[in-house]
């Protein structure tokens, strides 16, 4: 007979570099899965981390597994005290995203840093992670990877969008539960505040005072990924080919730049959501008062943003989910979704 309850850490951390979100939760299994957050913390990154991790999509191989080395022993040591702080005295396992580097699915190829086998023993704890790519490895997209968790934890809405660094969303079409990426957000906002010096921002304040840029608008719009079908998903590379080098074209003020992408994203988001439809809304594109204001605008949907508990950490509680849910044999990650082979059971078991 299989376990009906699950204590477990869920441990994930966004191309944002927002910091990495830790959370104790409970799970119970009684017809449907239920959850409850014991504890739940952001660890920030220090400037030097932040820079290594902006910087290690273009290091060498050899370079590559140094850092991932490095940041398993670190991600490791703030794991551990995250459950020393809050005296978690039993828990069954960890599950961990770890922090993608690279994720190129159209060539079979994805990593994560954060993975390697020793960070069982360093914790002395049974450790599930690694769980993109199997799913590259069967011909699937290996994201978005949440939408598992949407259904079985969220499914009283119709679409659940998160909005990190990439908004993605989930939802149930004709039958069938579909969930993809749909453009980079705070990957490309931050990029810009930070040349004004802060590291968001707050409330979308700074976007507001700026200017939209209607000719730099219409390109944006017209990038090639928008008209692709699903399955499809993003990563930093294509931020960085296809994105970054048309704004920087424009030679504009920051301000206007921020401006303009808060319209693109909240125009290009609000495309995929049906009117009057409820969405739930995490992520900490959450809190940009200005982006969800032209969502609303836009869209014509109900947005529903939950707790600040769920807007934080809800990647993370599913992460957790993902954990138990390999733990237990079952499946976690759908060829609807990724485009995989098959429905399959994804991630890597490692113990002490």
């Amino acid at each position: 007979m299989k376990q009906e309850n699950y204590n477990v850490i869920g441990v994930m951390s966004g191309t944002s570099l927002d910091g990495i979100d830790l959370v104790n939760i409970r799970f119970t299994y009684e017809k449907n899965w239920t959850f409850e957050v014991i504890n739940a913390e952001t660890y920030g990154y220090s400037a030097d981390w932040k820079r290594t991790l902006k910087n290690a999509i273009h290091i060498d191989k050899e370079a590559l597994n140094d850092l991932d080395e490095r940041y398993t022993i670190f991600l490791a040591e703030i794991i551990d005290k995250f459950i020393q702080k809050n005296n978690i005295k039993e828990i069954d396992f960890v599950a961990s995203h770890g922090h993608t580097i690279f994720h190129k699915p159209e060539i079979g190829e994805t990593y994560q840093i954060g993975n390697m086998p020793f960070i069982a023993e360093k914790l002395s704890n049974k450790v599930i992670c690694d769980f993109r790519v199997q799913d590259v490895q069967l011909g699937g997209q290996g994201a978005p990877l949440v939408p598992i968790g949407d259904k079985l934890l969220f499914s009283d809405y119709d679409y659940c969008l998160n909005l990190g660094g990439f908004a993605n969303v989930s939802v149930m079409d004709d039958g069938v539960y579909r969930a993809f990426d749909i453009c980079a957000v705070n990957n490309v906002l931050n990029h810009y505040v930070h040349q004004l010096g802060f590291d968001y921002d707050d409330g979308g304040k700074i976007a507001s005072s700026g200017t939209l840029n209607s000719e730099l608008l219409e390109e944006l719009n017209n990038l090639p990924f928008y008209k692709k079908t699903f399955p499809k998903s993003l990563g930093i590379e294509w931020v960085e080919s296809d994105v970054l080098p048309i704004i920087d074209g424009y030679k504009i003020a920051p301000e206007d730049i921020l401006r303009t992408y808060v319209e693109h994203s909240a125009y290009q988001t609000a495309a995929v959501l049906k009117k009057s439809s409820s969405v739930l809304v995490t992520g900490g594109g959450a809190y940009n008062t200005f982006f969800i204001d032209k969502l609303k605008a836009y869209s014509g949907a109900d947005i529903f943003l939950p707790e600040n508990e769920i807007i934080e950490f809800k990647e993370a509680i599913i992460f957790g989910l993902l954990g138990v849910l390999k733990d237990r044999g079952e499946v976690n990650c759908l060829k609807a979704i990724t485009g995989a082979s098959k429905d399959h059971s994804s991630g890597k078991i490692y113990n002490p």
